[in-house]
């Protein structure tokens, strides 16, 4: 069984910043493509950010592209978005996911995803 657990999430004024953070815990054997996904009010869950492990390959939605940024932590399947000039509009639970195989060609999809956390709540006021 694969956990992940996010954290980092809280208040924050438009125009500030915050980093969240993912860790995968439990039978982890390999390394995990892994990413972000989002949920606002009333809405879907949306693709925000995602990474290649073998390769630092990083993929990123057009709302957020030069503004957020994922990374690799230094131990293995443990994953950061750090998220710069935040907008109102990027109220939501954000959500930590990890492909468990990490062969999905396309890894902007939640479908692509295995796990996923329990997700952790950003709120931007403006």
């Amino acid at each position: 069984q694969v956990q992940l657990v996010e954290s980092g999430g809280g208040l924050v004024q438009a125009g500030g910043s915050l980093r969240l953070s993912c860790a995968a815990s439990g039978r982890t054997f390999s390394s995990y493509d892994m990413g972000w996904f989002r949920q606002a009010p009333g809405k879907e869950r949306e693709f925000v950010a995602t990474i290649r492990w073998s390769t630092g390959t990083t993929y990123y939605a057009d709302s957020v592209k030069g503004r957020f940024t994922i990374s690799r932590g230094s131990f293995k399947n443990t994953v950061y978005l750090q998220m710069n000039s935040l907008k109102p509009e990027d109220t939501a639970v954000y959500y930590c996911a990890a492909d468990r195989y990490s062969t999905s060609q396309d890894i902007t999809r939640s479908s692509a995803m295995d796990y996923w956390g329990k997700g952790t709540l950003v709120t931007v006021s403006s």
